[in-house]
């Protein structure tokens, strides 16, 4: 009987112990970044759009007269 008295106590100290809170300490931690932004002060969308086409246009015109090579 005091075996079992004793292996009781030692149940019930294990789960007393191994069931309180235990604290987490956490730190916010705020990193400052400087970022640079490409600004396009070259006009609106349109003037943006009609530069991509006219580089587009441009790569087939090169494109084509690759093609067609040189004459010399």
């Amino acid at each position: 009987m005091k075996k079992v008295m004793i292996l009781a106590a030692l149940v019930c100290a294990v789960f007393a112990t191994s069931c309180r809170d235990t604290k987490t300490e956490t730190k916010e931690v705020i990193v400052e970044k400087e970022v640079e932004v490409e600004k396009d002060d070259d006009g609106g969308i349109l003037e943006r759009t009609a530069k991509e086409v006219d580089k587009e246009v441009n790569e087939e015109i090169n494109e084509e007269i690759d093609k067609i090579g040189n004459d010399d």
